[in-house]
Parts: C-alpha cells; sequence; structure tokens
C-alpha cells in the first residue's frame, strides 16, 4: 500500500502545480506558498505516523476479521459486484466518522488538522489527519464482520480518499445533478466552511446521498469562509496535530465539576455546562483575516527546497517499509518528523536558515544510520 502512495505523489503534485498555473493565469489564484508546504507536510507526516501505527490502521481490523467474520473470503467480494459494495460500505461507514470527527470534541481535536487551513485548493486535500486511525477503526468493524477482507478493505479506504481530492477546488463550480449524487467541489467548500448555515454539513465523502438521507445536507449559496474556527495561526505541524487535545485539556480543566471534565471529551465542540457563560459569538469577519507570515524570496526558496528534500526522503522511507523493523520505522520517522517541525518553524521566522540546515543534517543522519 505505501509504494501505490509513493507511485500517486507525482500525481498529485502535477494536478497541483496544473491548480495553481490555471489561477494564476485566470487571476483567481488559491494558493499561498506557507499554507501550501503546510498542507502538504501534513499529508507526508500523516503517511509516517501511519507506518508507525499500523495496529491501528489496519491490524485490529484483521484480527477482527479473523475472529468474527461471517463470511470469511466469500465469492461474492471477489466480483465487481463485491468491490462496489465494499467501496460503498466503505463510504457509508466513513461518513458516520466523519461525522463524529466534527460533532464530538475528542473526534474534532483529531479532526480539525484538515480544516486548519483558511484556504481551499487541491493541497488542502492532502492535509490528512495523523491521529484519526487510533479512534477510527471502530467504525469500520461492520465491515470486517460481513467478510470484507483486509486487503480489500484497505483498496476500498483509498479509492474513496483519493476520489476526495479533486473535490478540494474553488475552480469548479455546481454541476447539476452530480451535486445531488456524489460529493463535489461545491459540497465540500460548505464543508470547509465555517459559516453559520454550513457548520457541520456535507460529511460525504464520495456519495452526498448520506448527507441527504440523514440530515446533514446543505447547498453552497452564500460566499464560503474557510478555516477552523478557533484559527491555528501557526506553520507549525506538531502545534497543529496537539493544539486541538491542548485546548480540550485547558477546557477542561476550567470545568467547575470533575463530572463535566470528563463530560466535556465526549460533547459536542465548545460544550459548556449549565451556569457557565458562553464562548463570545463567532465573529465571521475576523474569520475573513488570514494567517500569513512575509518571508524574502531567498526564504521561500530554502523552504521549498527543504520540504522536497523531506518529501524524497519520506518517500524513500515509504518505499522501502515493509523491508524494515519496527524500530527502524519508528527512528527514521522521528527524524524526518524533526524536520518538517523546522520547515514550520522557519516558516514562522522562530528559526535561521543555518540552524535549519543543522537539523536537517543530523536528522538525515539519524535517518540513514536507522535504516543501514
Amino acid at each position: 500500500m505505501e509504494k501505490i502512495i509513493v507511485c500517486v505523489i507525482p500525481v498529485f503534485l502535477l494536478l497541483i502545480a496544473a491548480e495553481f498555473a490555471y489561477g494564476y493565469l485566470r487571476r483567481r489564484n488559491t494558493y499561498r506558498f506557507a499554507d501550501a508546504v503546510s498542507s502538504l507536510s501534513q499529508g507526508v507526516i500523516s503517511q509516517l505516523v501511519a507506518l508507525v501505527t499500523q495496529l491501528f490502521q489496519v491490524g485490529l481490523y484483521s484480527i477482527a476479521y479473523r475472529a468474527f467474520a461471517v463470511f470469511p473470503a466469500a465469492r461474492f467480494w471477489q466480483g465487481a459486484l463485491g468491490w462496489i459494495a465494499a467501496i460503498v460500505m466503505f463510504d457509508f461507514f466513513d461518513y458516520w466518522l466523519h461525522r463524529f470527527g466534527h460533532e464530538n470534541a475528542l473526534g474534532w481535536a483529531a479532526h480539525a488538522v484538515h480544516h486548519q487551513s483558511q484556504d481551499f485548493n487541491l493541497s488542502t486535500a492532502l492535509r490528512q489527519e495523523s491521529t484519526v486511525a487510533l479512534l477510527g477503526w471502530i467504525f469500520y468493524l461492520p465491515m470486517a464482520i460481513l467478510g470484507v477482507e483486509p486487503e480489500q478493505f484497505g483498496i476500498a479506504g483509498l479509492v474513496v480518499l483519493v476520489y476526495q481530492f479533486w473535490i478540494h477546488t474553488e475552480h469548479i463550480g455546481k454541476l447539476g445533478w452530480f451535486d445531488r449524487v456524489f460529493s463535489s467541489p461545491s459540497n465540500h467548500r460548505v464543508h470547509h466552511a465555517v459559516n453559520d448555515q454550513y457548520l457541520d454539513k456535507n460529511y460525504g465523502g464520495m456519495l452526498v446521498i448520506w448527507d441527504r438521507m440523514f440530515g446533514t445536507f446543505a447547498e453552497e449559496k452564500e460566499a464560503v469562509v474557510y478555516g477552523t474556527r478557533t484559527p491555528l495561526n501557526s506553520w507549525d505541524p506538531l502545534w497543529a496535530i496537539f493544539s486541538g487535545y491542548w485546548q480540550l485539556a485547558h477546557a477542561a480543566a476550567q470545568m467547575p465539576r470533575w463530572q463535566d471534565r470528563l463530560k466535556i471529551w465526549f460533547k459536542p465542540p465548545g460544550w459548556r455546562p449549565a451556569g457557565m457563560a458562553p464562548y463570545p459569538p463567532f465573529d465571521l469577519d475576523a474569520a475573513r483575516r488570514r494567517y500569513d507570515v512575509r518571508l524574502p524570496r531567498t526564504a521561500n526558496v530554502l523552504a521549498a527546497l527543504q520540504f522536497l528534500l523531506l518529501l524524497m526522503a519520506a518517500s524513500a522511507l515509504l518505499w522501502i517499509a515493509d523491508e524494515q523493523s519496527y524500530l527502524r520505522l519508528l527512528v527514521a520517522s522521528a527524524a524526518l518528523l524533526a524536520g518538517f517541525w523546522a520547515l514550520g518553524a522557519f516558516m514562522q521566522r522562530r528559526l535561521g536558515g543555518a540552524l535549519v540546515l543543522a537539523i536537517d543534517l543530523a536528522a538525515a543522519a539519524v535517518a540513514a544510520y536507522a535504516l543501514i
């Protein structure tokens, strides 16, 4: 599976470059350099984390399949209808996981990283979560019980995930009947919005019919404002991943009773117990002001080169991952993660170029030593 991901990376980058060129020529550019690099970094980091969390990615599913499958290795699943059924089932259960990620505070802490970008483009699609799998595996267990083999489950998930790449764009308008059945750019722009009428809507990955069935559909009407209601305001990739948990823990510490300190983790985001003052009203105009840190052109070139080197190193690690021990993967992934952290700190002007280079060299040495 990791080799498939490595093979599609150049395709993703080519399509991102094409979208940028199209927007630039049409004077409707939807990209900012640091934001795009931050989103792409999260995509690579999510794959590195997946290497060392295989137990949650497919391991527990495989255990459930072997122990509880009612129709293991049934001939139906190997035919065309079986593959279509597996993909549709994955999309259905993914709808409920996605909904959990928005309507439960703990789920949102894990999922919020995908929504932190205040831009909406193909790079945003690759801004994937790193910790959702720790809880998300539970939602797919019915597929294991029905006999969908782990390999088929993984491929069905990859199909649903890859499909969602193209719907992260502002350059495709409404598509008529297609919008009523499938998740589309128009439907997904709504999903990434912080506008009141769009909040927590359009969860479907491939099919939007789940939203129509379960009352979570909203049509795109007014201009969309992207991001999260508590803006990240940072290019630090580690803070992006863990800020939601920290904010939730900080809010829990302010609860007056221990019961409320426990409840807040399982209530909807922004929940407050009776008697506590509500949070201030959301300011949509303030959300339109996008976070940015100006860097000279030479610094942007250095950041781009650093990202490309980290991407090549991560791709090489993914390519040989099946041949490595868990400890080696853990050490090499941690070293590359340090490099991505340094890149984020550099784009925020918290680290100078010389220090970033030193961290990169140290990370490369650690990764190389771990894999030799």
